[in-house]
C-alpha cells in the first residue's frame, strides 16, 4: 500500500479531504472547492497549451473532456463534445482492447496509429492510458492524439528519394551495358547494308557480262539474288528502326532519372498551358476529344521553368487523353491565391480505383498496358523542385483531376488589422 500511496502523491490533498469530509464545516468546504477549482483551471490551461489532443473518456467510450487541440485533430465539436462516443470520430480505434489493456504490460500505455479523413486527411498516433478504479478495472481512458502527418510525409519523401537514387544508379549501369551491344549491332547492320549494296553491284556486273543463271542450273539467277537483297533490305530497315527506338527509350529513361535543375523565370501558367494545347491539338482532334478552356484571365506570373512545366502538362494531358473515349472532355482551369497560382487538368475518363491511388506516383507503377510508370513520378519531382505541390482527385466512372500549385513570382501583400482575408486574384 505504501507504493500505491507514493504513486498517487499528486492526489494527497484530495485524499486528505476525503478522509475527513464528514468533519468539514461550510467554510472549510468552500476552501476545498476553491482549491479544486484552481487545480482544474491550472490543468485546463496546461492541456490547452499542448499541441496534441487530450481526451478523457468514460468506461463506455464517451467523451468527458477534450482540450482545445482535439477538435482540429479528430473533428470533435469545440462545444458540446461531452457525452459523444469517441467511435464517431475515431472509427478505427479498438475500444475493447484499449479498455482492457495488455495484461503483459500491466495495463500500460496502449499505442496505435490511425488514418482519418475528417476534418482533413491526417495520420494520427494515439496513446491511451486506462484510468484504474472501476468495477471492471477501469473508470475510463485518457487519449493523447499526436498528428504525425508531416513526419509521415517527410519519411515517405526520404524513402522515395533513396529509392530514386538507387534506381538512377541501376538505370545508368543497365543503360551502359545495353548501350555497348546496341552500338555493336548498329555497326554490323551498317556493314550488312554495305555488303548488300556490293552484292547488287556484282549482280549488275554479272548481268552486263551475260553470266546470269539459268532455270534448273547450278548457279542462282541474278533476279533471285536481287529479290533476296530487297528482302534483306526490309529486314535491316526494321532492325535499325528498333535499335533507334531502343536508343531513344534509354535516352529518355536516363533523362527522367537524371533531372536537370529548373531554370527559373517569370512565366504565366496560362501561356504555358495554351502552348501545350497547341502542341497536342492534332492528337486531341484525332481522338475526337473536346477541350474546355476555363483558364482565369489576368493570372499573375509564377516562378517556374516553362520548359519543365510544359513537360509536366504534356505528361498529364496525354494520360488524360488515354483515359478517355471518343467524345470525352478535357478541361483546363487556373486560378490564384495571395501566395500561389494553380492549374488543373480534368478528364472524363474512368477514374482511378481507391486501392491504386497511393501507388500511382511510385516509379514503374502503371495502370496502362504499355506504360513505363515514370510519367507521374517525373511530374511530382518537377513540381517539388519548383517548391510546389500536386493534388489529385479521382472518382471511378467520373474522371480525374490533377491540380498543380506553384509559388507566385511576387506574393501579394497581406492586409493587417482589417479582419478580412487578402483578396484573391483570378
Amino acid at each position: 500500500m505504501a507504493v500505491k500511496r507514493k504513486a498517487s502523491g499528486k492526489s494527497s490533498f484530495l485524499d486528505k479531504v476525503l478522509g475527513r469530509i464528514g468533519r468539514i464545516d461550510p467554510e472549510g468546504l468552500q476552501t476545498v472547492v476553491q482549491q479544486l477549482a484552481r487545480e482544474r483551471a491550472f490543468l485546463e490551461t496546461v492541456f490547452n497549451s499542448i499541441a496534441d489532443g487530450v481526451l478523457v473518456l468514460d468506461a463506455d467510450g464517451r467523451i468527458l473532456y477534450a482540450n482545445q487541440a482535439a477538435p482540429g485533430l479528430v473533428g470533435v465539436p469545440a462545444d458540446g463534445a461531452e457525452g459523444l462516443p469517441i467511435g464517431r470520430f475515431l472509427p478505427g480505434l479498438d475500444w475493447d482492447r484499449l479498455r482492457q489493456g495488455d495484461p503483459g504490460e500491466n495495463r500500460g500505455v496502449y499505442r496505435t496509429e490511425l488514418e482519418v479523413e475528417y476534418p482533413r486527411p491526417r495520420f494520427l498516433r494515439v496513446l491511451a492510458t486506462p484510468l484504474a478504479g472501476g468495477r471492471d478495472g477501469t473508470d475510463g481512458v485518457v487519449l493523447i492524439v499526436h498528428d504525425q502527418t508531416e513526419l509521415r510525409q517527410q519519411t515517405s519523401e526520404v524513402i522515395e528519394s533513396e529509392r530514386l537514387h538507387a534506381l538512377t544508379l541501376l538505370a545508368a549501369s543497365v543503360a551502359h551495358e545495353i548501350g555497348n551491344p546496341l552500338n555493336a549491332i548498329h555497326i554490323h547492320l551498317q556493314l550488312l547494308t554495305r555488303e548488300i549494296k556490293r552484292l547488287r553491284l556484282l549482280c549488275g556486273t554479272a548481268s552486263a557480262d551475260g553470266r546470269s543463271g539459268r532455270p534448273g542450273g547450278d548457279t542462282v539467277g541474278t533476279d533471285e539474288v536481287l529479290e533476296l537483297a530487297g528482302r534483306m533490305d526490309g529486314y535491316l530497315d526494321v532492325a535499325q528502326g528498333e535499335i533507334g527506338r531502343l536508343d531513344y527509350i534509354i535516352t529518355e529513361f536516363l533523362q527522367a532519372l537524371r533531372p536537370t535543375p529548373p531554370r527559373f523565370e517569370s512565366a504565366v501558367l496560362n501561356d504555358v498551358a495554351r502552348a501545350t494545347l497547341d502542341l497536342l491539338r492534332p492528337e486531341l482532334d484525332n481522338r475526337g476529344l473536346e477541350v474546355e478552356d476555363r483558364l482565369a484571365p489576368r493570372l499573375p506570373a509564377a516562378r517556374c521553368d516553362p520548359a519543365q512545366i510544359k513537360q509536366v502538362l504534356v505528361n498529364l494531358i496525354k494520360n488524360a487523353m488515354q483515359a478517355m473515349q471518343r467524345g470525352g472532355r478535357l478541361t483546363l482551369a487556373s486560378g490564384a491565391t495571395p501566395d500561389a497560382v494553380w492549374l488543373s487538368i480534368t478528364d472524363t475518363g474512368g477514374g482511378i480505383p481507391p486501392e491504386q491511388l497511393q501507388r500511382i506516383f511510385q516509379p514503374f507503377y502503371t495502370t496502362k498496358e504499355k506504360g513505363t510508370g515514370l510519367g507521374l513520378m517525373i511530374v511530382q519531382r518537377i513540381i517539388r523542385d519548383h517548391g510546389g505541390r500536386v493534388e489529385m482527385d479521382s472518382r471511378v466512372h467520373q474522371g480525374t483531376t490533377f491540380r498543380l500549385w506553384l509559388p507566385l513570382m511576387e506574393p501579394s501583400p497581406r492586409l493587417l488589422g482589417t479582419g478580412r482575408p487578402a483578396p484573391v486574384r483570378a
